[in-house]
């Protein structure tokens, strides 16, 4: 894709400058939305990791390919298991009921 490892990195370290900047800024509040949006982004996440791990015919692809999709699966399950945790804490909660 890119052929030029400089220009490679050179975008690694923008956006790793505008996605400290925007998540920064992010209010208590919109945690739990944010959370959920970025769970829907590591699932595109994993069919890209999943694209990308079988395309090339070597094996440093397959590779990298394969711990691509382990980290994507880790950290969709891990976010979706946080994004249950955080909604519970705002559900109501059932009265236990009294045995005689």
């Amino acid at each position: 894709m890119l052929e030029d490892p400089a220009v490679a990195f050179t975008i690694l370290v923008l956006a790793l400058f505008v996605g400290f900047a925007v998540i920064a800024r992010v209010p208590p509040l919109l945690h739990t939305p944010l959370m959920s949006g970025s769970n829907a982004i590591s699932g595109i996440t994993l069919v890209g990791a999943l694209l990308a791990s079988g395309h090339e015919g070597q094996t440093l692809s397959t590779v990298l390919g394969f711990v691509a999709i382990v980290f994507a699966t880790i950290n969709v399950v891990g976010g979706f298991l946080v994004t249950d945790r955080m909604l519970a804490m705002f559900s109501k909660k059932k009265k236990k009921s009294e045995a005689p």
